[in-house]
């Protein structure tokens, strides 16, 4: 993003704001979030953001946008999005939808499929070391149990970004923690240590919780149609390259040969077929790829008039003890992520600052580390405009704030943050550099 101008201005936030009055603001009123489409939101922003900035010229502002939408984090989001549908669509016109959500109904009792679901998606999310590859591979699987159950769409799209950033937050191998741990300056396994055993009592809840809600859940009219285990092969691709730590972009290129592979061999779909499916999902992405380029271009201009650095010193100027410092961190990440809407850049972007508070205050690297990936995942696992939400959401055909009340893991995960601060975990000083 452009960081040239070191201003702080309170006004260069209001593109954001009022970007979110107008999309949750439609929505309240007209009892439909899909009332204004998120795209539109975002353009009328983005001519917002053009014109209250009256100081910059035209050709400054379209270099600043464009470079905030080039950022490398927004293309590669754009591309994991366009692969992502090009394997979703592949995959269920061959069967791998259908056959792994039977195989799962076969093997798992009904009230243990979302329980199993979570456990499954932190599995392959800490392997893969992205959320956005989890969210790509588990959403098809996820709309397969809702539609073979009379379980919530909503609660098993949502349940499927909690396992995803279950892993986001916590993999040796994720953005998110390798930008937390490089710019606190402590080792990888120590922080994974801290950030585990500071978020296992929400992960735990959330089985319990999901098992709970599920328990007496269409058990009767549980549909346990055929399977073929040859047509599941794509998603054990995807966990056995997820174990190996391949690059999800790999991972959805060889997922969609495999897929199209086995579909052709097995007379799912004409190699016709096959193709229309492909175009069909990167067709079907080329919405969400457009809002991930806008949002980052409006980040781009916040950021270069300052909005970004006011966040910083209004957070900072209120530390004032180490537990204060701690909750400073929290909140000076909490509230970047709700403006750039991705952790990584939230990390990136507050980590430095970080660094500074936890030496004055002398708080553990291995703490501050953990904070920043605990509250920028759970932020994301919660906002209606992160690329997440909105990736398993277009998948399901359903409206990115329907999640809100069933994100229980992102919401404990602010909770298991909160208390760690509060109980002082974990008591030993890191001795780190």
């Amino acid at each position: 993003m452009e960081q040239i101008n070191k201003k702080s201005s309170f006004w260069a936030l209001s593109p954001l704001i009022v970007f979110v009055a107008l999309f949750i603001g439609t929505g309240i009123i007209t009892s439909d979030f899909n009332f204004l489409p998120i795209n539109v939101a975002l353009l009328i922003s983005t001519v917002f953001a053009f014109i209250i900035y009256p100081k910059t010229n035209l050709t400054k502002k379209i270099d600043i946008f464009t470079k905030g939408a080039g950022h490398p984090n927004i293309l590669l989001m754009v591309f994991v999005f366009l692969f992502a549908g090009a394997f979703s669509e592949t995959a269920e016109a061959m069967g791998a939808v259908s056959s792994t959500v039977n195989l799962g109904l076969s093997l798992i009792p009904p009230q243990f499929l979302l329980a199993g679901l979570f456990i499954v998606g932190a599995f392959i999310s800490v392997a893969m070391g992205t959320s956005m590859g989890t969210v790509a591979a588990l959403a098809p699987v996820g709309v397969g149990i809702s539609e073979s159950t009379d379980i919530s769409i909503a609660l098993s799209i949502a349940t499927v970004v909690g396992g995803a950033m279950f892993g986001d937050n916590l993999s040796m191998i994720s953005d998110t923690t390798i930008a937390a741990v490089r710019t606190q300056k402590t080792k990888m396994g120590d922080k994974f240590k801290v950030n585990f055993f500071i978020v296992l009592p929400g992960a735990i809840m959330t089985v319990i919780i999901l098992w709970f809600l599920t328990k007496d859940l269409g058990i009767a009219e549980t549909s346990q149609g055929g399977y073929s285990l040859v047509k599941v092969i794509p998603y054990l691709f995807v966990l056995i390259a997820a174990l190996c730590g391949m690059n999800v972009l790999m991972v959805l290129v060889l997922g969609v040969v495999i897929a199209s592979f086995i579909g052709l061999t097995t007379g799912s779909f004409t190699i016709n077929e096959n193709l229309k499916a492909i175009s069909d999902g990167l067709i079907g992405m080329q919405d969400i790829a457009m809002i991930a380029l806008f949002i980052g271009g409006i980040i781009g201009m916040i950021q270069y008039q300052g909005g970004i650095q006011w966040l910083l010193n209004t957070v900072t100027s209120r530390v004032k003890t180490k537990k204060g410092a701690e909750f400073g961190i929290a909140s000076l990440v909490t509230t970047t992520n709700f403006a750039t809407a991705n952790n990584t850049i939230a990390i990136i972007t507050t980590g430095p600052l970080a660094k500074e508070i936890s030496e004055d205050y002398e708080i553990d690297a291995r703490k501050s580390a953990s904070i920043l990936d605990i509250f920028a995942s759970s932020v994301q696992g919660i906002i209606p405009y992160g690329g997440q939400v909105l990736a398993a959401t277009s998948v399901a055909g359903i409206s990115s704030v329907s999640l809100i009340p069933y994100s229980f893991y992102p919401y404990l995960l602010v909770v298991c943050g909160i208390v760690s601060i509060i109980v002082g975990y974990p008591k030993r000083k890191d001795k780190s550099v």
